[in-house]
């Protein structure tokens, strides 16, 4: 029952029963050890067990031996044929060399090979997401049936896409949604290892952990907890991007470095939002990603000057509000083969919108209020519908009844009201003159 419950899984990484199916070299779990103890002072086996995220079982001839070198004592007795342990002086001199050369102490890395075959195992790329996948992904958002048509194709061959059209009608909103078409949950490591190098991955800003269901036969089975179980991650970034932000961050304060942004997208999805926008130029990301969106690897460098290789195993999405053949070649433009364009709402989908976002504000939808902000403020000035009117508006109109202790509602002189400021300050038009 058990193998059909984890049947659905690609991957699952199984817990280390020794130090040697870890993949790690014994001085380096050592280290972590001796610097875990220096900073709490005194430990259980056990719990030191778990600080390292490894079992107690694969640790416990290693306390033996580093007790036998004198670098830690037993301070006492613990339960379930353990001990306490604490450093002497000959461990807090080791653990002082060991913090110099790295100050990281947490749960014990993953070799880097474990982490790309288990992309590879997860990748986006095995899955093929049919239009009811869709459906369900964009349920809470308005979206256009037709879109489906365009949309479905470009999600299912993982192949990359640019979003284009006028702000405001909801690209990146729409690019967010993307990841949910796809399996919910994958495993990444916390750390990877290589080359004495320690890389950290996961990332709070970006992986969102998995909700375990404790009743389940799934949440029982042992698994390396050296890894997350999290939902496929979505990376947004907009015109904060530098190149820096590409290549493995070293502190050489610390010697820990940090994941670049595609390796953290890896088996989800990155949007580069307002492409064209960046701090960068379009070309120079061409350059950097030209090689690795057709080969689906990427090659870094880690401090030491080594080269490795890593996969780019993710959906990438341009959303910009320019047409792309403005920002980059042909050569680019072939390795995105998908360019979808998102126009504006037709008067139909924006009462629907407005029919959604009532819901959410808890106000009454009234169809005869947004015929007349239809016909007042956009027919005759000639302002062009963006799918961010009705729930900027509707925020508005909030405001405005929550400061005069009015019932939220939907009223053409409340529409009156709130037009002339928004309009008039952020989306005036030249034809409005």
């Amino acid at each position: 029952m058990l193998a059909t419950i984890m049947a659905d899984e690609s991957f699952r990484p199984s817990e280390p029963v020794s130090i040697e199916n870890t993949g790690l070299p014994v001085s380096l779990i050592e280290s972590l050890i001796v610097k875990r103890l220096a900073i709490v002072g005194v430990s259980s086996g056990r719990q030191l067990a778990n600080d390292l995220c490894l079992s107690f079982q694969a640790l416990e001839a290693l306390f033996q031996h580093l007790r036998a070198r004198q670098m830690i004592v037993h301070k006492g007795s613990a339960p379930l044929n353990d001990y306490v342990y604490s450093l002497t002086d000959v461990g807090r001199d080791r653990a002082f060399v060991y913090n110099q050369a790295c100050s990281y102490v947490g749960p014990a890395p993953v070799p880097l090979m474990d982490y790309v075959l288990s992309a590879e195992a997860q990748t986006i790329r095995v899955e093929s997401p049919k239009r009811r996948q869709l459906q369900n992904a964009f349920r809470e958002i308005s979206i256009n049936e037709d879109l489906f048509e365009s949309l479905g194709p470009a999600i299912n061959s993982g192949a990359g896409l640019f979003l284009y059209g006028q702000p405001g009608n909801g690209k990146s909103t729409l690019a967010q949604c993307v990841t949910q078409c796809f399996g919910n949950e994958i495993w990444i490591p916390q750390t990877i290892f290589e080359d004495g190098q320690i890389v950290k991955l996961y990332d709070a800003a970006y992986h969102r952990r998995a909700e375990q269901d404790e009743d389940t036969l799934l949440s029982v089975a042992n698994h390396d907890r050296r890894w997350v179980r999290i939902r496929r991650p979505t990376v947004v970034v907009g015109g904060e991007l530098t190149m820096d932000s590409l290549e493995i961050r070293h502190d050489p304060h610390s010697n820990v470095c940090e994941a670049p942004l595609q390796m953290k997208s890896n088996c989800g999805c990155l949007l580069v939002d307002d492409f064209g926008r960046q701090r960068i130029e379009p070309q120079e990301l061409l350059n950097r990603w030209i090689v690795p969106l057709e080969s689906r690897i990427d090659f870094l460098k880690l401090p030491s000057g080594k080269k490795i290789q890593v996969p780019f195993e993710q959906l990438i999405i341009f959303s910009t509000n320019l047409e792309p053949t403005q920002l980059v070649d042909e050569a680019f433009l072939r390795r995105i083969p998908y360019k979808i364009e998102i126009a504006d709402p037709s008067p139909e989908e924006f009462h629907s919108l407005f029919q959604l976002y009532c819901e959410r504000f808890n106000c009454a939808y009234r169809a005869e209020a947004v015929n007349y902000l239809l016909k007042e403020h956009f027919l005759e000035p000639r302002r062009r519908l963006r799918r961010c009117h009705p729930r900027d508006l509707l925020n508005q109109i909030k405001a405005f009844c929550t400061y005069n202790e009015l019932p939220m509602e939907m009223r053409p002189e409340y529409f009156d009201r709130v037009v002339k400021s928004y309009f008039t300050v952020v989306l005036k038009n030249p034809a409005d003159d």
